[in-house]
């Protein structure tokens, strides 16, 4: 089945956020909780730091008996006590007294400011300071950094290593994020072989789409699982039913143009239901997707780069706001090296490198030419609504590296 109408790609991108799902919550321990999305808000348990706390090595002191200490006019304290991290003293600095503190020591009573040890000089318990502090200084006050009760990150926030840092400061040991999709990818074609060094028979191609889209999926946040089925509508209905009993989403490669042997879209509308199939884009105009079983089926060509960028363009989105995470291309203005042309009515994702100041298209763009990613790390855009670009113009660019997880 094809639909020989080509859907331009607002409206296909409209039907898949309509039927945009998304995934169960899990409570996992923080250790594992790094680059997934928080399901609940953090609030929380402890002020921190917990108390006033030094921010330098030095000497708790009173500030005001500091003013007017310099290199000429030193001052004299009483060093009284000594406290190192993770302890306290139970003693109060007085007039001209003085406790040594480590940095995160808790500041004593009496005491309102440090002064760093690199301004000082000892002999036993005596102490001479060689410059002067202000109220506060080298203190982190308590709650500084959080304060008990307050919310201080959101649901839906991306969990990064800073992230987890907060998180534990707040008390929690599991946190709720939203579950890793499950998703299954369908290698059809009686053509595909795996990678051999040997002399391949003739007619047959070496399968490289199952690496590079289970690559692109777990750049996605989610969770992959290869399956391959022959050309056959029997062969493809078993396998795509098979998976939406047991995956959240699928993907195949393969069988969704004009031609003999392609039957995956004419599964998808035999068992459930197609929401398009055609795009006005290049490459890849034959993206298709459908529902079965309330699972949101993504049809790729069996072109490498066609596969690739159906990818970027529709699944990418899917999975990352099926885990709570909101994705738009991060579009950047760049200078075009070279005249670009297009067509109106189809928006193309033109395969470039991009520096600071300057893009240029990569020359060799056939649909086919996984080369043209490798030398690529860039799409430039052309939306339906231009015949492309000349050189000299600024044009939209969206860089590879911001699509990622």
């Amino acid at each position: 089945m094809f639909l020989s109408k080509l859907d331009s790609l607002t409206d296909a991108l409209k039907l898949i956020n309509d039927n945009q799902k998304y995934c169960d919550i899990e409570e996992i321990s923080i250790h594992d909780c790094h680059k997934r999305v928080l399901a609940e808000d953090i609030k929380a348990y402890h002020n921190s730091p917990p108390f006033d706390k030094s921010a330098m090595d030095g000497f708790a002191v009173i500030a005001e008996n500091t003013f007017g200490a310099s290199q000429s006019a030193p001052k004299q304290l009483k060093v009284i006590d000594a406290i190192g991290a993770g302890d306290f003293s139970d003693k109060n600095v007085g007039e001209n007294e003085a406790i040594v503190i480590a940095t995160g020591a808790p500041i004593p009573e009496g005491a309102n400011a440090v002064i760093m040890k690199e301004y000082t000089t000892t002999d036993g318990d005596d102490l001479t300071i060689y410059s002067q502090v202000t109220p506060g200084e080298n203190v982190s006050p308590k709650a500084e950094d959080i304060k008990k009760g307050e919310i201080i990150l959101s649901k839906n926030t991306f969990i990064r290593y800073q992230e987890m840092g907060l998180i534990a400061s707040a008390g929690y040991d599991k946190v709720k994020v939203y579950k890793k999709p499950k998703i299954k990818v369908i290698i059809t074609g009686n053509e595909l072989v795996e990678p051999t060094k040997e002399e391949i028979d003739k007619a047959k191609i070496i399968n490289s789409n199952q690496f590079t889209i289970k690559a692109m999926i777990e750049d996605s946040g989610a969770i992959c699982d290869i399956s391959h089925a022959g050309d056959t509508f029997d062969e493809v209905r078993d396998a795509i039913l098979e998976a939406s009993r047991d995956y959240d989403v699928i993907m195949t490669t393969g069988g969704t143009a004009i031609s003999k042997g392609d039957v995956v879209l004419d599964v998808v509308d035999d068992i459930g239901e197609i929401l398009f199939h055609g795009v006005a884009i290049r490459p890849g105009k034959p993206i298709g997707a459908g529902i079965v079983n309330d699972k949101m089926v993504f049809t790729f060509s069996g072109q490498p780069v066609a596969a690739m960028t159906q990818f970027d363009i529709f699944a990418r989105k899917y999975l990352f706001e099926m885990q709570g995470r909101p994705f738009d291309f991060s579009i950047v203005k760049k200078e075009s090296q070279l005249k670009v042309p297009s067509q109106l009515g189809r928006t193309d994702f033109i395969r470039s490198f991009t520096d600071e100041d300057y893009t240029r298209h990569v020359l060799n763009r056939g649909s086919g030419i996984i080369r043209s990613m490798v030398e690529a790390n860039s799409y430039i855009i052309i939306d339906e609504n231009d015949e492309g670009y000349q050189k000299g113009d600024i044009v939209d660019v969206v860089f590879f590296d911001s699509l990622l997880w």
